[in-house]
């Protein structure tokens, strides 16, 4: 897992650790020694920790102006045993909401498994995008990990699926790919409505 970093080609755009709005403002990151695991496995020193011991994440873009959030993660996202949702929910996505993002795409290649346990942090989350026109986009999430959340009606939170799953998202730029996930989202949002 050391191998796997977070994406670097948009840090010309956007560097987290740079942004004063940001969580992760002024983070210092020591690429010369590894000493964040996730489980017994060492993970890349550019990854951001939140709260969680097995899930890790880097925001890769945020435009305040357009209100979006590009985050891709790393690891098992496990509410069941370590409420992921809630720390994500409290020391990431409200950081965000309180600086105006109310459109979030979760980049999840690199989740390995979803355990669930209930669904009230994703509900008032979904709640608080509603009122405002926002959403939650899953991006090129596992199969598996997709049936899990499915299997405890997360779908009715997140849009994912189809095109999201496969979509090459790295020859994009933010923008593109932001209007790319918005495109699938309204045309799935018009289908529903």
């Amino acid at each position: 897992m050391h191998t796997i970093e977070p994406y670097y080609s948009w840090t010309n755009h956007y560097a987290s650790s740079a942004d004063s709005k940001s969580p992760f403002y002024q983070r210092t990151y020591n690429e010369t020694s590894y000493q964040t695991k996730i489980y017994n496995h060492y993970i890349h020193p550019q990854w951001d920790e939140f709260g969680s011991s097995t899930l890790v994440l880097k925001i890769l873009y945020v435009d305040y102006d357009d209100g979006y959030a590009i985050i891709e993660m790393l690891g098992e996202w496990n509410d069941c045993l370590h409420n992921d949702i809630m720390l994500f929910k409290r020391n990431v996505i409200e950081h965000l909401e309180n600086e105006g993002i109310i459109k979030f795409i979760l980049i999840g290649e690199n989740v390995l498994n979803f355990h669930y346990s209930d669904d009230s942090y994703y509900e008032e989350w979904f709640d608080e995008l509603t009122d405002v026109d926002g959403w939650i986009a899953l991006l090129n999430f596992s199969d598996h990990v997709l049936e899990d959340m499915k299997f405890i009606d997360l779908d009715s939170f997140f849009v994912m699926g189809g095109e999201l799953s496969e979509l090459g998202w790295r020859t994009f730029s933010p923008d593109q790919l932001y209007l790319r996930i918005q495109d699938c989202v309204e045309n799935r949002i018009g289908l529903i409505g």
